[in-house]
């Protein structure tokens, strides 16, 4: 159906931070399946764990046990909180799954308080309770009439938070640092400050970490910046580094609002998926993948604010990691196309944001390579 405005290459392979199309051509990634491919396209360590895996299951079902559900719930809790885990397969679905147990915990405590903040340019997904919690009105249009229980309040903006609060708020939803809303950062401290305020009112501190997780900002985990921890925390994009696997994470007290019957997954947690998750998570403790992040992405910031100076469109630059926003004075969607003829896949969002998530084992040298390309396009463009 037509539901994306597609580019006019057709992509066939992809190997560390290159991909091909079917004449042959090759691109530099600096999109990586957005924000997916941390480890980069086609690792040896996640072929070798899904090709192993394909010859013993594909699937069978929740209703027995999966020992190697057990292996990646494992890591997952061991290198974030005390926690249970309930496995998907998309950052929708896990937070589709996290607004629903939330408010089932809200609701099993008290009936009234059934509500939940989130934050305005946020992005949660595409059903439609994640539309609805979502804080861009673009993404619900044509789909009324859009599910109730959310309201919506500037992020960043502790004032904001304190002035929607009333007898009906139950949880805080937001992302430690925005993705699709344009890599916005919020202050320093907010996520402390956010969950002070969760606790000091009873409310249930669920985090998105879909785009921020799995070393994308140069930690881990996003809210591993504060040294906070969530209540609800949820997981996707690079945790099967290409392979479609989400989590749910939540404290145990919270997660036994979920009871046999009251939520499942047909596909959820199947053998391939937690075998790619498996290999992932072990790549990224054993190589240390979230540090490689926090350094290459400071190069990459430094390479981006000296770039600034002699292209005076470069309005700001932002972001974590290798999780970086770059705004512009005026509409640079143009660089999308004309970079796939310069050899580089590029991302813009809103139009004026160009947006750098590419695979977290980026050289230098393919930094550099990214620099000069997008120099040359800004260039070109008079810009």
């Amino acid at each position: 159906m037509n539901t994306y405005t597609r580019l006019p290459i057709n992509l066939v392979k992809g190997k560390g931070c290159r991909v091909w199309d079917d004449k042959g051509t090759s691109y530099l990634d600096m999109v990586a399946g957005i924000a997916v491919c941390n480890l980069g396209h086609a690792h040896p360590r996640v072929i070798k764990a899904l090709e192993t895996q394909a010859h013993e299951m594909f699937h069978c079902s929740n209703l027995y046990g999966i020992p190697i559900q057990e292996n990646l719930a494992e890591m997952i809790v061991k290198n974030t909180f005390d926690s249970k885990v309930f496995f998907c397969n998309s950052g929708a679905e896990a937070n589709e799954a996290a607004i629903k147990l939330a408010r089932r915990c809200m609701i099993r405590e008290n009936k009234v308080r059934s509500k939940i903040i989130t934050c305005a340019n946020s992005f949660h997904g595409r059903t439609l309770a994640t539309v609805a919690a979502t804080g861009q009105d673009r993404f619900k249009v044509g789909f009324d009439p859009i599910p109730e229980g959310f309201d919506t309040v500037a992020y960043g903006d502790m004032d904001a938070l304190e002035t929607a609060l009333d007898d009906h708020t139950g949880a805080i939803m937001l992302e430690p640092i925005q993705g699709e809303g344009g890599v916005n950062v919020p202050p320093p401290g907010y996520l402390k400050k956010v969950r002070q305020f969760c606790d000091d009112h009873g409310l249930l501190l669920i985090l998105d970490e879909v785009q921020t997780g799995m070393g994308r900002t140069g930690r881990l985990f996003g809210y591993m910046h504060e040294d906070v921890k969530p209540d609800i925390m949820t997981l996707a994009k690079a945790l099967g580094n290409g392979f479609p696997v989400g989590a749910l994470i939540a404290r145990p007290d919270i997660a036994s609002g979920f009871t046999p019957g009251s939520h499942a997954s047909t596909f959820g947690g199947n053998p391939l998926a937690m075998a790619c998750g498996v290999a992932t998570m072990e790549v990224m403790l054993e190589e240390n993948i979230a540090a490689a992040s926090a350094e290459q992405g400071k190069y990459l910031m430094d390479e981006l604010k000296d770039l600034s100076h002699r292209h005076a469109c470069i309005q700001e630059i932002r972001g974590k990691g290798l999780m970086i926003g770059v705004d512009m004075d005026q509409d640079i969607s143009s660089l999308v196309p004309a970079g796939l003829e310069k050899g580089i896949l590029l991302n813009v969002i809103k139009g004026y944001t160009l947006r750098l998530i590419p695979p977290l084992i980026i050289s230098r040298t393919e930094i550099d390579q990214a620099i000069k390309t997008i120099d040359l396009l800004l260039k070109e463009k008079g810009l």
